[in-house]
């Protein structure tokens, strides 16, 4: 067995960036951009109204002399003498003659006249051409994240397309005979499956959704075709169950035949021991326990440092920061553990149910407290390592 920090250190460093692809804007949400991306064009392409209201070209009376109206789309530009003005609406593009623009609410109407309330400076109320993006300026940079603001921003440039980094191909395999869909009559001896629909409800709520799901029995034949398969139609592949010793456990011989390489078998912590990490070409493989709390711990300290590493992610490990414990606690054996957590306003909350095999716990939690080997308790008030997990309650 191997200890957490080397178990990371080997996730990290077997964790490759997928590469470069071009997608189209629509299908661009959650992606990091691959390289910087210059503006096409001086966003707003054009001097712009900032206001309902009347553009005007500034004298040094408080009456204008009205002429005209410019609605948001026109291409109209009339020209405006000093102390002449016109009726202009949000977005409408401001006549190069005129040098400001007067709110409606601060003018009133007379003999067909304009009467400001008081002197107006110049450039007032106007978004000025290229205010917010200058035509071949840097208008995002690599490795932003693209979000519903950076797809809008975009596509005002009149971007359709952008180079981001790959997202993986995903292969979430359950095992074991024992295991049926949550439709079908639980006959005694058997359980519901749950552990793919928490993992890719987990890989959704990361960005990612190229994610195939396959179950398999404890048939070694079986097992072998399909990881075979996943393996090489895959660039992650995520199995739970099947990895320990037992008679029935058929992942690791198959794992062995198919000559994946082995990066490490079985991590010193609770939950989540008989965890497995491989490769084979470029593919990814974690094998994780079965135990449903265990196998969901682990994606979050294994699995979503690999996910980060293959996307260039940078921050490539869940946020750790110290909390005060609101709970007493006494750990069991000389494992280090992680425990299922509420975290709020800087104290972390032990939940009951701390079992490998319990969800209901880990439903209500948004962190995971850690509580190193060396350490036998927690007490009311004592400083926590808290891992923040990527939920809000």
């Amino acid at each position: 067995m191997i200890s957490i920090k080397e178990a990371i250190q080997l996730v990290k460093s077997n964790s490759d960036t997928l590469g470069i692809a071009k997608v189209g804007l629509n299908e661009a949400f959650g992606y990091l951009v691959a390289n910087d991306i210059k503006s096409p064009i001086n966003m707003p392409p054009f001097r712009q109204s900032a206001m309902d209201g009347y553009a005007i070209n500034i004298t040094d009376k408080l009456s204008y002399k009205f002429i005209g109206e410019i609605k948001a789309g026109d291409g109209y530009q009339p020209i405006l003498n000093t102390g002449e003005a016109v009726r202009i609406f949000t977005g409408a593009p401001v006549p190069d003659t005129a040098n400001a623009v007067v709110m409606q609410e601060k003018i009133k109407i007379k003999d067909g006249n304009i009467i400001l309330e008081h002197e107006i400076p110049q450039g007032h109320n106007i978004r000025s051409l290229g205010e917010q993006v200058k035509k071949s300026d840097l208008a995002l940079k690599k490795d932003t994240k693209l979000t519903p603001a950076g797809i809008g921003f975009l596509a005002s440039l009149g971007i359709t397309e952008v180079d981001v980094y790959k997202k993986p191909r995903i292969a979430v395999i359950t095992t074991g005979n024992e295991l049926i869909e949550p439709n079908q009559p639980l006959d005694h001896g058997k359980i519901y499956e749950s552990n793919s629909h928490m993992l890719t409800a987990a890989l959704a709520n990361l960005g990612h959704n190229n994610v195939s799901v396959y179950k398999v029995e404890d048939n070694y034949d079986n097992t072998y075709q399909l990881l075979d398969k996943t393996i090489n139609n895959s660039d992650l592949v995520l199995i739970t169950g099947g990895i320990s010793v037992g008679d029935y456990d058929y992942v690791g011989k198959a794992l062995n035949e198919l000559q994946v390489e082995e990066i490490f078998y079985k991590v010193v912590q609770k939950p989540g021991k008989p965890l497995y990490f491989g490769k084979k070409a470029e593919t990814l493989i974690f094998a994780l326990p079965g135990n449903p709390a265990a196998a969901l711990t682990c994606f979050y300290i294994y699995v979503y440092i690999a996910l980060q590493k293959i996307t260039n992610n940078q921050q490539n490990e869940l946020p750790r920061i110290q909390a005060e414990s609101l709970s007493n606690f006494e750990k069991k054996g000389d494992r280090p553990q992680f425990l299922k957590a509420i975290y709020l306003d800087g104290k972390a909350e032990l939940l009951e149910g701390q079992n490998s095999s319990m969800l209901q716990t880990f439903a209500l939690s948004n962190a995971l407290v850690f509580v190193p080997a060396e350490q036998n308790q927690i007490a009311i008030g004592d400083p926590v390592e808290t891992i923040l997990l990527p939920i809000e309650l």
